[in-house]
């Protein structure tokens, strides 16, 4: 019986195997042979493996196991195995994934991911609880409350980090350069982030704005803030994109679009099947373009804010100070399958316009200034009692930025490229 059930599927995956790509390439898919490179020999030699160790499996092992358990744990390993970011999604998960941007959660206000299999903070939000508790980019989560991380990929993460506001979790960290685990006791909580959390001119008529997320209204919040600046004469842009996680693709190329001329190129995307593959460029009528940029990052930087200092640094319409980026600029889309389940697969990467990939390499900036963990946590801003805009002109990376923007001469020097990046 189970050699039998075994037979249908491994008909049905071979089915599924040949077809798929032609499903995923869009019009016309004899155009596109070479994306299948497995043949049915192939194919059948393989899954027949698979079949003899599930038909072992169910005669040897000490307990009774569902031939659906094994086929879903055999996948969740499958899809691991490719990379960080893609899943295998149980009919339950991907129906969680589906409906959670409906009802509230508790959260901690932290973007993860896996680096090297551990799990990672890419970056805290600014006003969460994360934040506040002083957990920055970088640090490895190596417990949640008393479970190891060390099977877990990020949905298990996820979901054991959400919960219902007002409880605690605790949280097991190792941070770069220490040797001590630090432990940290947080209440979740709503998380509602503003995209834009200050904007401002700090001196000598140079404008200050902090993106901390892209959302969907962070292009029309931007564009306010501009206008704002604009009205008091602003002559140069800090635009600070330091320990901001990411967000929405289309947003980044709103940001973009505020600075660059129509036409300009913002990103790019590249994967195995062609039809996926898209290229970006700016649609703006009336850009800002009469004051220089420059761009604040850190190694909390991902995904949309590479994206955005990527495309105004390769178009020559800013300069990057601070710290690499952490360099997560992949693609994911989620394939449902015929039971209710659903694949996350990695799909395609991003490039910036010079056509440099962003995943694993990050934005090198022109001017490297190393953060100062005391000018960023959350904890040690509440000390000193400083005012937002006395904390930023105390702040290393911002000094540097005006330094640069009020010397026009290195500024083009470094822009037209004829002085190498610090």
């Amino acid at each position: 019986m189970m050699r039998k059930k075994l037979s249908l599927f491994i008909t049905i995956i071979l089915f599924t195997v040949i077809i798929t790509p032609y499903l995923l390439s869009a019009k016309e898919p004899a155009t596109e042979p070479e994306i299948r490179k497995l043949t049915k020999e192939d194919i059948f030699g393989d899954l027949e493996l698979f079949a003899d160790a599930l038909v072992l499996i169910d005669a040897n092992y000490v307990k009774d196991v569902k031939s659906k358990d094994m086929i879903y744990g055999a996948l969740n390993g499958m899809l691991s195995s490719l990379d960080s970011h893609s899943s295998f999604l149980t009919p339950e998960d991907f129906k969680e994934l589906r409906t959670e941007t409906k009802g509230e959660f508790g959260g901690l206000g932290i973007k993860i991911t896996l680096r090297n299999g551990i799990l990672t903070v890419v970056s805290p939000l600014e006003g969460t609880p994360a934040f506040e508790a002083g957990i920055l980019p970088g640090d490895k989560i190596l417990k949640i409350d008393d479970e190891t991380t060390e099977d877990f990929d990020l949905d298990d993460a996820v979901k054991r980090l959400r919960g219902i506001p007002g409880t605690e979790v605790r949280l097991t960290i190792i941070r770069e350069d220490e040797d001590a685990l630090r432990e940290f006791k947080l209440k979740r909580a709503i998380i509602k982030i503003d995209s834009i959390k200050e904007a401002s001119i700090l001196k000598d008529k140079l404008g200050y704005i902090r993106i901390v997320d892209f959302q969907q209204d962070t292009g029309s919040e931007l564009e306010k803030a501009l206008r704002l600046l604009s009205k008091k004469k602003m002559k140069g842009l800090i635009l600070d994109l330091r320990n901001n996680p990411g967000g929405l693709l289309s947003a980044s190329v709103l940001v973009s679009e505020k600075f660059l001329k129509r036409g300009d190129p913002i990103v790019s995307t590249k994967g195995k099947i062609k039809e996926q593959d898209g290229d970006f460029k700016s649609r703006a009528v009336r850009p800002y373009s009469d004051f220089p940029i420059a761009i604040l990052q850190n190694r909390g930087s991902a995904s949309a804010s590479e994206i955005v200092a990527g495309a105004l640094r390769d178009n020559k319409r800013a300069l990057v100070v601070g710290e690499k980026s952490f360099g997560k600029g992949s693609v994911q889309t989620v394939v449902p399958m015929r039971d209710g389940s659903a694949l996350r697969l990695t799909t395609s990467y991003y490039y910036t316009p010079s056509g440099s990939i962003i995943h694993k390499k990050g934005i090198t900036p022109d001017i490297e200034v190393k953060l100062v963990r005391s000018e960023t946590t959350g904890e040690n801003a509440k000390k000193k009692k400083l005012s937002t805009k006395e904390r930023l002109l105390k702040d290393e990376q911002v000094k540097a930025a005006l330094e640069l923007l009020k010397d026009e001469e290195r500024y083009a020097s470094l822009i037209n490229g004829e002085e190498e990046p610090q």
